[in-house]
C-alpha cells in the first residue's frame, strides 16, 4: 500500500489485523483492536454527558489508554487534556477545572495526586476512572465495557488541549477552535512531511518521551495517521532505546539534547552492541542542544539527526543535518506553513544579522489562551507571536538561538547568554547536567553562578568545583565564565528535556529584586 486511506480510522477499517503498536510491555495491538476500543470510549464519554466541545483530562503513562483517548477525542470533537503527571494534586486540580474536563482518567501510579485533584476540583466520582486501583473512581473498564464498537454517529475533528508550563504564574491551555469537519476531511499527517517523513513507507516510530508533551503526542498521532506502527517507551534508558531501535528497525523519532548527552555517555562496547542503521529521522527540539553533542550525534547516527524550533502555541523552524553542519548552531528555516521574524522592543522588525525576539506565525490557523485573553493579546505583534526566545535570522533565513529572553543575564550591561556557558560545562567529562544563571552583584547588578549535576563516578568537592571552572577558562570570555559552582544530585528537568531554571535560581534572590 503505497497511498493509505487518510487518518488512523479508515486505515483501521481497510486493513485491522495490521499491527499499529507495540505497548511498552511488548503487547502488540492491531489496528481493529484499538479501533474498537477507541469507538466504546466514545459512546463511553457520550454516555457520561460529553458533547461537542467539551474537553476529559487524562494522567496517564505511555500506553494504549492514552493513545486510546487522543484518537477518541479526536473523532468526536471532543478536546483531549493531557496532564504532566509529574504534578501534584493541587496543580492537576488547576488543569482539571480550568479545562473544564468532564471525565478524568487516571492511571493507579498517580492516584493519590489524581484523586486529591479530582476532589479538589469538585468532579463527581461518577466521572472519574481509574487504570488499575485508584480510589474514588470507577474502573477503566467502566467506560468501554458494554458500549458498542461500531463508528459513533456524527464524527466530528477535535484536538488536544495542551497547557503551557510558562515561566511564571499557572499554565494556561492552548485552545484551537474546531473546524467543524470529519476527521477525514484534514490530512492529520501532514506535519510529519514538513520533516520529510512519508507515508506508510516501511517507517516505524518510536515513542520516547512522555506523551503528555505537545510535540510527543503530536508526532505519534501523526505517525498512526500516516500508517506507521508505534513503540512506546514508558520510562527511558539510553541503552534501552537502542534495543528497541535494532529490534524493531525504528525509522523516526522525537528526542531532546538530554537523551543526546546521555546516549553519548555509553561505554562503546554498549554502543556497538546495537545497529541503529534504520533511523532515518531522529528529530530533537525542546531545548538548546550543544554543538560538541551535536556533532557527536552526527558523526555516530549520521544524517537522521535533524532539528527543530516550535513551541506548544505552534512553529517553527527545521534543520537536517546537512543545514547544521553547513551553519553549525542553527535551528533551520521556516517551516512551509509558518514564518519567522524578529522584532526588537519597541515592535520594529530587525533586518537579518540583528539580534531580538523570535516571533512566529502560523498559515494553519491562531489560538487563544484558554480563559485568558490578556495573555491571548501579550507577545503579539499582527499575528505574529513569541514565546520570548532571542535569536538572530541570517541573510539566508537560518535562524539562530541565542537564549530565553527571562533567561538572559545582565552582568555590569552587558548581556551574557547562559547557553553558551552551559554549551561549555558540558565538555568537561565530569558534568553530567549544567546550568547558567544570574545571581545577585552588588556592583555589576548579576554575576554568572554554575550548578553542576556530576556524572557516574565523579563525587562533589571543592577541588572538582576549581577543576570544572578553570576548564571554562579556555572556552570563555573572562565576562562571561562562571564565578562560582554548586553542586546538585538531580537537575531540575522534566523527562521531555526543558530545564526548571527557576527553581535553581529563586534561592539565590531571596530578598533581592531581579533586575528585568
Amino acid at each position: 500500500m503505497n497511498q493509505p486511506p487518510n487518518g488512523f480510522w479508515a486505515q483501521a477499517a481497510a486493513d485491522p489485523d495490521r499491527t499499529v503498536l507495540i505497548a511498552p510491555d511488548g503487547e502488540e495491538w492491531s489496528a481493529g483492536r484499538l479501533h474498537a476500543d477507541v469507538n466504546r470510549m466514545v459512546h463511553g464519554l457520550r454516555a457520561a454527558g460529553l458533547r461537542e466541545g467539551d474537553a476529559f483530562a487524562v494522567v496517564l503513562p505511555n500506553g494504549v489508554e492514552l493513545l486510546t483517548a487522543y484518537l477518541a477525542a479526536s473523532q468526536a470533537g471532543f478536546y483531549l487534556v493531557p496532564v504532566n503527571h509529574h504534578l501534584v494534586g493541587p496543580e492537576i486540580a488547576w488543569i482539571v477545572a480550568d479545562s473544564g474536563a468532564r471525565v478524568l482518567i487516571a492511571h493507579e501510579r498517580f492516584a493519590d495526586a489524581a484523586t486529591a485533584a479530582a476532589d479538589q476540583a469538585e468532579l463527581p466520582t461518577s466521572h472519574r476512572y481509574g487504570v488499575g486501583a485508584v480510589p474514588g473512581s470507577r474502573p477503566y473498564a467502566d467506560l468501554l465495557d458494554g458500549h458498542s464498537d461500531g463508528p459513533p454517529e456524527g464524527r466530528t475533528l477535535g484536538w488536544v488541549m495542551n497547557y503551557t508550563s510558562g515561566t511564571t504564574g499557572r499554565p494556561r491551555g492552548i485552545r484551537r477552535p474546531l473546524p467543524g469537519k470529519r476527521p477525514e476531511e484534514t490530512y492529520l499527517g501532514g506535519f510529519l512531511g514538513i520533516f520529510g517523513i512519508r507515508p506508510f513507507d516501511d517507517n516505524v516510530h518510536l515513542v520516547c518521551s512522555p506523551l503528555y508533551h505537545t510535540a510527543v503526542l503530536q508526532f505519534a498521532g501523526a505517525a498512526l495517521h500516516i500508517g506507521h506502527p508505534l513503540v512506546l517507551m514508558d520510562g527511558w534508558a539510553p541503552e534501552e532505546m537502542l534495543r528497541l531501535i535494532d529490534a524493531h528497525r525504528c525509522t523516526h523519532t522525537h528526542m531532546v539534547p538530554t537523551q543526546f548527552h546521555r546516549l553519548l555517555a555509553l561505554p562503546e562496547e554498549v554502543k556497538a552492541r546495537y545497529d541503529v542503521s534504520s533511523m532515518r529521522h531522529a528529530i530533537h527540539g525542546a531545548a538548546p542542544c550543544p554543538d560538541h553533542v551535536k556533532r557527536a550525534m552526527i558523526d555516530w547516527w549520521g544524517s537522521c539527526v535533524e532539528e527543530y524550533y516550535a513551541a506548544s502555541e505552534g512553529g517553527g523552524a527545521f534543520a537536517t543535518a546537512e543545514d547544521w553542519l553547513k551553519k553549525p548552531g542553527t535551528v533551520g528555516k521556516a517551516w512551509p506553513i509558518s514564518e519567522l521574524a524578529v522584532f526588537d522592543d519597541d515592535g520594529n522588525r530587525l533586518p537579518a544579522g540583528e539580534l531580538g525576539t523570535v516571533y512566529m506565525k502560523m498559515s494553519t490557523g491562531g489560538f487563544s489562551y484558554h480563559k485568558d485573553e490578556t495573555k491571548t493579546r501579550k507577545n503579539r505583534i499582527g499575528d505574529f507571536f513569541t514565546v520570548g526566545d532571542l535569536g538572530v535570522l541570517d541573510a539566508d533565513g537560518y535562524l539562530f538561538l541565542r537564549d530565553r529572553k527571562i533567561d538572559m543575564i545582565i552582568a555590569g550591561g552587558v548581556n551574557i547568554y547562559p547557553a553558551e556557558i552551559e554549551s561549555a560545562l558540558l565538555t568537561h567529562p565530569a558534568v553530567a547536567d549544567a546550568a547558567a544563571f544570574g545571581i545577585p552583584h552588588a556592583d555589576r547588578g548579576e554575576e554568572v553562578k554554575a550548578v553542576v549535576e556530576p556524572a557516574e563516578g565523579h563525587a562533589p568537592s571543592d577541588e572538582l568545583a576549581a577543576e570544572i571552572l578553570a576548564h571554562c577558562e579556555t572556552r570563555l570570555a573572562g565576562y562571561k565564565r562562571p564565578r562560582s559552582l554548586d553542586f546538585i544530585t538531580a537537575m531540575p528537568r522534566d523527562p521531555n528535556g526543558k530545564l526548571y531554571k527557576r527553581r535553581l535560581r529563586e534561592p539565590y534572590w531571596e530578598g533581592f529584586e531581579r533586575p528585568l
